[in-house]
């Protein structure tokens, strides 16, 4: 099918011309509609799993250390694959692969429906984060250059609230469809919604979204990912499967040996940046300090993240009895104080107080998991939802107090030049915290589950939910640490109009994908 045309040739009587400003103007909206359809199957799809979990456990026959990998694996093949999803984009064509990831995710989605053991799974979902690698880089690029200047205000207005939905709806969609039990599938409609949704996207989008390329984009850097990603595997794999097999040497090992295989990725990277220009990762960025205390934020609140979602969402059903639809409900207070903060925090206080609102939203955050370790110590399996709403109001208004205004904050001594590959590190980042979170659950939480034998189960959970809570409280003094070597109040980095070599333009700073994570 031909490429949509940018303007409409051709038109030379006003009239004419006014109607196809118009149809112009209807198929870039159209667009518009697909992309952020794309970005919300994305962040549904990444938080929809973990109220489905004990229904995956009962129907597969999972592992605890399967679950960890049906989470963690899509965090990880997202993160290891963002960058390079960005840069085929500016190469190959950003409506070309975005097509092709929609067509993948939705492909990956259907196996993970059908998946009959928790291999399977396993390996649909980290297929899946895959194709969701080279899907969502492509949307704000092609929001970027779908829409004029004056006009991309209110267009990332529409996709911060995208962002937002996507927090509240993620959840409850995953309770509803898994509470349902729709035609006896249990959990396997959480994946399987997203066949329509995705057919629907590549017909629409083969028809309604504009070809762009980057005039000068980046090469790839093919051998900076598989040296990244076996340095990561070399962490997560023993830690997230250490637990079950009796931590053995080999896993002490690997995850020591580590380290010796990110000092040999940053010596490519160099030699890389010498040879042609384009490293996966920019290392001048490591020499500035508030994107080294910015990146070290966003990976410990990825951590906290991955780590409390997952033990929270098991608490409820296993450790309180809950249904998926009441866990689902219960986590909406969180979703909306969030939201809400997010907004303000951008929009009115960090302009006039800087670094200190997000330090507020530290401690408040803090505040929270504290009053629930309380409620939880003291209350135990008899604990209710009404009983959680102010530690979660607690806990997600000071998330979003931070995670809006973070990456502004960070990337605000940043070079122009630089800048794509800032945000896309910087999105990378939070994707890899997730993944170590979701990873040390082995320890904080599953580790205590193992200790308990003899004791009631469902006691067992709250203790280990409580057990993993401190970890969160511990991850949020490390924030509010570095948080001081935050710019007192951060300036805002230099902005081109040209679609960024990363394919995450710069303006996404304040709808950060870790606000629905």
């Amino acid at each position: 099918m031909p490429t949509p045309p940018t303007t409409t040739p051709g038109a030379s009587d006003p009239a004419d011309a006014a109607g196809a400003a118009d149809a112009t103007g209807r198929r870039r909206w159209i667009a518009l509609a697909v992309v952020l359809t794309a970005a919300f199957m994305d962040l549904v799809d990444a938080t929809i799993v973990n109220i489905a979990v004990p229904s995956i456990q009962r129907d597969t026959g999972a592992s605890f250390g399967a679950v960890q990998w049906i989470t963690a694996g899509y965090a990880l093949a997202f993160a290891v694959g963002l960058i390079t999803g960005g840069r085929l984009g500016d190469i190959h064509g950003r409506r070309r692969l975005f097509l092709l990831g929609m067509g993948g995710f939705t492909v990956a989605s259907a196996l993970c429906g059908i998946a009959a053991d928790p291999g399977l799974l396993i390996a649909a979902r980290v297929l899946q984060g895959a194709m969701a690698a080279l899907m969502v880089p492509q949307v704000l690029a092609i929001i970027h250059v779908t829409f004029p200047a004056h006009e991309r205000g209110k267009v990332f207005g529409m996709f911060g609230a995208v962002i937002g939905l996507g927090a509240v709806c993620g959840p409850l969609i995953g309770a509803l469809l898994t509470q349902w039990d729709i035609l006896g599938l249990q959990w396997r409609p959480i994946f399987l919604i997203n066949l329509p949704v995705g057919i629907a996207g590549i017909v629409l989008g083969r028809r309604f979204i504009a070809e762009s390329r980057a005039p000068k984009a980046l090469r790839l850097d093919l051998g900076g990912m598989v040296l990244v990603a076996l340095a990561l595997l070399m962490v997560l794999h023993p830690l997230t499967q250490g637990r079950e097999t009796g931590w053995p040497a080999w896993g002490f090992v690997s995850m020591a040996a580590s380290p010796l295989v990110f000092a040999a990725f940053v010596r490519y990277e160099r030699a890389k940046a010498r040879k042609d220009g384009s490293p996966l990762v920019e290392l001048s960025l490591f020499k500035l300090r508030t994107f080294v205390a910015g990146a070290g934020v966003q990976l410990t609140f990825g951590a906290l993240s991955g780590l409390f979602f997952l033990v929270w969402t098991l608490c409820m059903q296993l450790g309180l009895g809950w249904s998926p639809l009441r866990a689902g409900l219960t986590g909406v207070p969180f979703s909306v104080a969030c939201s809400a903060a997010a907004g303000v925090s951008v929009q009115k206080l960090v302009p006039r107080f800087g670094r200190k609102v997000m330090q507020a939203g530290a401690l408040i955050m803090l505040s929270g998991v504290l009053l629930y370790i309380a409620e939880a110590t003291r209350y135990g399996t008899d604990l209710t939802s009404w009983q959680m709403v102010p530690a979660l109001l607690l806990m997600g208004g000071g998330m979003g107090l931070i995670v809006a205004p973070i990456t502004d904050a960070a990337l605000s001594e940043v070079p122009p030049e630089h800048s794509g590959s800032a945000s896309g590190v910087f999105n990378t980042t939070s994707q890899l915290g997730m993944a170590f979170g979701l990873g040390l659950s082995s320890v904080a939480f599953f580790g205590v589950l193992d200790g308990a034998a003899g004791r009631d189960p469902r006691a067992t959970v709250v203790d280990a939910t409580v057990t993993s809570l401190w970890w969160v409280a511990a991850g949020l003094a490390v924030v509010f640490l570095l948080l001081f070597l935050m710019p007192g109040k951060p300036r805002t980095a230099g902005r081109g109009d040209g679609p960024r070599t990363s394919g995450e333009p710069r303006e996404n700073g304040a709808v950060e994908r870790v606000l629905t994570r």
